[in-house]
């Protein structure tokens, strides 16, 4: 079949194809299979229903689009580049996955602009889906009049079998069927193909049904290769059911158009190869060279380029519309776009005296939350089915419900990847809105994944972790973080504070809040501790901070961190009394004492000083870096126990008592 007898509509789908095939080749590294047979749908979807301006790739009121099953993301590259992004040059498709080019192996949204999410560990990318369509219903109900829809956008998604193999779709999925997010709309890569081969062999559930179940509005398109009105029936539909999410099948040839290796696995993470290369090119009738595109094709898919200006044009004339008519939303709204925190949004914080009675830090971080909520409108968040345990349900709002979008009290249920995953999706919105979640710490384990990928998205989610020691008590050693905090903190770009205090819970919070490119974790206590002489918000952000000190250099540095900073407070005010010169430092996040510059570190820790003790209810892996050469740890290396959480505490050695005596050993 030669060029000229095509419709324009396969040139176009032929050139998202042969741009994937000839990328995947030249760099000998990909996964061309996907964007092969998931063309057709994604030509479909962006060209007939999808509205957003490629010379504007942050415009609000853009569809966003998620490519969860991103080892197929030559697929999105090549719609960024056909119609009109400036991210993705044709020297960028060349350039796939090499370094500092535009077009890396996964989609990174850091790394180019057109890209929602970073996507690639599957069922990541669907789950963020949920977290746009969360914060776009949210924003409309909150936003939105009678005479002028401001904020009116869809989220679509493309997903593969191993998306929906994937727990934390599940989990995600559940919570947006319970939802009714009805400007979700999901379309299923159903080639039946994964790394192993055949799904047959792992995967046989009816995917259909399942969703229904969620409560989602399913629809079958049976011929996603070549039936082009069925896919663009198929999403009109599913644009018509509001109250329901949609999950759209379409059944693929993976690796499309390929004579031998279509609907095989060796066309899902491998290059064609020279010769399948030419006899698809021969198959689909493609006689240009690679790269090469028609310029009917180009011409074509730059018509996109003036349609997003025109869209988005009009939706400037009704913001300003909008303006005129309700000066006070809009005013918010505008400040929330544009990043700015309100004036004044942390003024209620709570600080403390010593005099104050001391409270759990969880209760610490309650009144914080319920402090800044009133004044920080786009605070939004809540708790894995442990809202009364970690303390972070705010007074000032009601639940976010179906037909109660407008509300910031968000149930996630017992779904904790799904949560940390559908939070990365609402901070990485572009609308402005700070999204918390919050379980025990040990369960940071569940949501690793969605933590990791905050971390490398620059998502600014706030993870509140309660219960964050040995000292939980009886529920034992199931639920006692030991290794949690040590694996936490070797994560790229997370900022890990453990309060002591009231004082530093505030700090902590401030911190959080101001983060909008990195997350933050914040781990609080279960049981009470005492307000720390010394202790004050604004020392936080500096990481580390010398909490009490002694005349001249000190012989002996204690370094505490959370519920024990206080034992080495009682445990220094003893030495003293015995004539020894010591500090005691004060250490609420490792990370940003790393970014103070040397002349402050070594003000806190001077090089000079090698006896010091650390004291943290957690193992002792990372902090070797602090303890000097002829310093120690009361450490916890070893799961814990079920038993009262002041006997567990006393058992493992954090009392005064214990500290004492490992610092005079340490001195020697």
């Amino acid at each position: 079949m030669a060029v000229a007898t095509q419709s324009l509509e396969e040139l176009c789908i032929n050139s998202i194809r042969f741009l994937a095939i000839d990328a995947v080749e030249k760099a000998k590294s990909g996964h061309p299979g996907l964007p092969m047979g998931a063309a057709p749908m994604a030509f479909v979807l962006w060209d007939r229903f999808m509205r957003f301006n490629p010379k504007n790739p942050k415009w609000f009121n853009r569809d966003r689009f998620v490519l969860s099953a991103g080892h197929g993301c030559m697929l999105q590259y090549a719609l960024l580049y056909l119609t009109g992004f400036d991210s993705v040059s044709l020297d960028d498709i060349k350039q796939f996955r090499q370094w500092g080019s535009m077009t890396p192996g996964h989609p990174e949204n850091f790394e180019t602009p057109g890209v929602e999410v970073t996507t690639g560990p599957l069922g990541q990318g669907i789950a963020n889906a949920v977290g746009l369509a969360m914060a776009e219903a949210h924003l409309a109900a909150r936003f939105n009049k009678p005479d002028c829809t401001l904020v009116d956008h869809y989220t679509y998604v493309i997903l593969g079998d191993g998306c929906n193999m994937e727990g934390v779709s599940g989990e995600a999925c559940s919570l947006a069927g319970h939802l009714g997010l009805g400007k979700l709309i999901a379309l299923y890569d159903d080639n039946h193909i994964s790394i192993d081969g055949s799904t047959d062999i792992a995967f046989t559930e009816d995917v259909s049904k399942r969703f229904e179940a969620y409560g989602w509005h399913v629809l079958h398109v049976e011929d996603g290769n070549t039936d082009l009105d069925s896919i663009e029936k198929a999403i009109e539909a599913a644009k018509q059911v509001t109250d329901k999410p949609s999950m759209i099948k379409v059944t693929t040839t993976i690796g499309y158009g390929s004579p031998n290796k279509a609907n095989t696995a060796g066309v899902h993470g491998a290059a064609l190869g020279t010769d399948e290369v030419s006899a698809t090119r021969e198959n689909l009738g493609w006689d240009n060279e690679p790269f090469d595109l028609p310029q009917d094709v180009l011409s074509h898919f730059r018509k996109a380029v003036d349609r997003g200006a025109q869209v988005e044009q009009e939706w400037n004339q009704l913001l300003e519309t909008y303006r005129s008519s309700y000066a006070e939303d809009a005013a918010e709204f505008e400040r929330m776009l544009s990043g700015q925190l309100p004036e004044g949004w942390d003024r209620d914080l709570p600080s403390y005296t010593p005099e104050d009675k001391g409270m759990a830090t969880r209760k610490h971080s309650q009144t914080c939350l319920n402090a800044i909520a009133p004044n920080l409108p786009e605070l939004i968040g809540g708790s894995a089915d442990l809202t009364h345990s970690n303390l972070t349900e705010l007074k000032c709002s009601g639940n976010f419900q179906k037909g109660q979008y407008e509300n910031r009290n968000l149930r996630f249920g017992v779904r904790e990847h799904g949560m940390g995953a559908i939070c990365n999706g609402i901070a990485l919105h572009s609308s402005g809105l700070i999204p918390y979640c919050a379980t025990f710490l040990v369960f940071a384990d569940y949501m690793r994944a969605a933590i990791r990928l905050s971390a490398l998205s620059e998502a600014g989610v706030v993870y509140v972790m309660t219960h964050d020691s040995i000292a939980l008590g009886e529920d034992g050693p199931t639920h006692q973080p030991v290794e949690t905090l040590a694996s936490l903190r070797a994560i790229p770009n997370l900022v890990v504070i453990r309060p002591a205090d009231g004082n530093e819970t505030s700090g902590a919070y401030q911190v959080a809040v101001a983060n909008r490119k990195r997350p933050t974790l914040i781990a609080l206590t279960r049981q009470g501790l005492p307000n720390l002489a010394g202790a004050t918000a604004e020392q936080v952000a500096k990481g580390a901070y010398i909490l009490s000190d002694c005349d001249g250099t000190p012989e002996l540095i204690l370094i505490g961190t959370g519920s024990e900073v206080q034992l080495c407070v009682a445990a220094a005010e003893k030495l003293t009394a015995e004539g020894r010169k010591v500090r005691v430092v004060s250490m609420p996040t490792c990370e940003l004492f790393e970014e103070q510059d040397e002349a402050y570190r070594e003000s806190v820790l001077p090089k000079a000083v090698t006896k010091r003790l650390v004291v943290e209810a957690a193992a002792r892996f990372g902090w070797e870096r602090y303890m000097g050469a002829d310093g120690d740890m009361v450490s916890v290396d070893r799961f814990g126990a079920s038993a009262p959480g002041g006997i567990i505490m006393e058992k493992f050695g954090y009392t005064v008592d214990n500290v004492l005596a490992k610092a005079k050993a340490v001195l020697g």
